[in-house]
């Protein structure tokens, strides 16, 4: 068989759907290169800042890395903006979408939020809500979106800063995203990582 007979859904038979399935678990193998070539793509979105959307993708998993951070955060950090090509008003949703059978509950809720967090910034400058973020005071992630987006998102568009290049963090991505889906060791819902590791950072110090 090469392709399937049907062309309703409702049609199909055990064996071709077994078929699809096979397909369709050899495609999503290739999901971490796919997402790669996605973040290369950045640099054809917006422009004005001084460094392009990819540089300030790669600067923030750059500094994740370098404060200790563990792989989960890493690769959310790298992966945090990747809808904003594909989705402008809800690319905090879109990127959290794609990470949340991957990672830590922890961290795709901090994905999804960041956006709301990242208006105390310069929501005053463009006549949006500067204090959005107070809609989920007392939450469990609260802190850690809120030190997520001073250490690592508003402070990573530094065109001097030695930014680590996308080679360095293709392997992180590799290993995330070659996970079971939704393993529950995995996602742990509830549970938090620092997002700064005093010993680890010291020996990936610049």
């Amino acid at each position: 068989m090469d392709r399937v007979k049907f062309t309703q859904m409702k049609d199909g038979t055990p064996e071709e759907y077994q078929f699809l399935t096979e397909h369709e678990v050899a495609y999503t193998k290739g999901t971490a290169s796919r997402l790669l070539a996605a973040l290369v793509d950045l640099d054809e979105g917006l422009s004005g800042y001084q460094v392009s959307r990819l540089g300030h993708s790669l600067q923030s998993a750059t500094r994740a890395y370098r404060d200790g951070a563990d792989i989960d955060w890493i690769v959310s950090a790298l992966l945090h903006d990747i809808g904003d090509i594909y989705a402008p008003y809800n690319h905090d949703e879109y990127a959290a979408t794609i990470i949340r059978p991957f990672v830590r509950e922890q961290c795709t809720w901090v994905v999804e939020k960041h956006g709301d967090f990242q208006m105390l910034y310069y929501g005053h400058h463009v006549g949006g809500n500067q204090h959005k973020r107070d809609a989920y005071n007392g939450h469990k992630y609260f802190d850690d979106c809120a030190d997520f987006c001073e250490r690592w998102d508003q402070a990573s568009f530094d065109p001097a800063y030695d930014t680590l290049p996308i080679d360095f963090f293709e392997p992180m991505v590799h290993d995330v995203f070659s996970r079971a889906p939704y393993d529950p060791a995995v996602i742990r819902p509830g549970e938090r990582e620092a997002l700064q590791n005093a010993g680890l950072a010291g020996q990936r110090a610049e």
